[in-house]
């Protein structure tokens, strides 16, 4: 399993990855026999291999939801919930700023002095950033328009959800954990019963 070191270290840190974020990690855990090997040597740990329903993102997952998966669970469950309606909120205003048909996934470009200055021309679209900004999940203290988009996709670089290839560039690629996130709004909307679906632009998203 040595082969498989730097990448099982990843995995076992939270890592998602993806075409986007590891081009070469993603197709090793495409292939079958790499998949078999690392759920071998994750089984003592009660952890798997998983990936996402159209296979862009590999991430881990409970073997057996014993009562300590559980209670972990409950805990990423949690801090999900936290930030699921600024995320849903952040993927309904890129939808509409930038004149897209469906909803972000893995490999999607966006571009943030586009976005900034269509945000610019309509003042429905600034107030509602405005207000995306405010919230704790990105907490801006700047009434800046450019200064709050910064600082919101910085945050979702932080977190997984965006890549900047270049530092100096500002364009950014979005990255499977989009899917997942997606997903996990979507179980929580069918299996949860949780209100993630209360305006019809949210229902289209989904």
């Amino acid at each position: 399993m040595l082969q498989h070191g730097p990448l099982l270290e990843r995995l076992l840190a939270g890592d998602f990855i993806c075409r986007v974020t590891d081009e070469d990690a993603f197709r090793h855990l495409s292939d079958e026999q790499t998949q078999q090997d690392i759920n071998h040597y994750l089984r003592p740990l009660n952890r798997r291999l998983v990936a996402s329903d159209d296979s862009s993102v590999f991430f881990l997952g409970y073997q057996e939801l014993t009562k300590q998966a559980r209670e972990q669970l409950s805990s990423q469950f949690a801090l999900t919930v936290q930030s699921l309606l600024p995320l849903l909120e952040w993927l309904q205003l890129v939808q509409e700023t930038l004149g897209r048909d469906s909803a972000l996934t893995a490999g999607d470009t966006i571009k943030l002095q586009e976005f900034v200055l269509r945000t610019e021309d309509n003042q429905s679209l600034r107030q509602r950033l405005n207000q995306l900004a405010g919230d704790r999940f990105f907490n801006s203290q700047s009434e800046q328009l450019d200064n709050q988009v910064k600082l919101i996709f910085r945050r979702l670089k932080e977190h997984g959800y965006l890549l900047q290839p270049h530092h100096d560039r500002q364009y950014y690629i979005v990255t499977g954990k989009i899917d997942y996130l997606i997903e996990v709004i979507r179980f929580i909307r069918d299996e949860e019963h949780l209100p993630v679906d209360d305006t019809p632009n949210q229902e289209a998203l989904l």
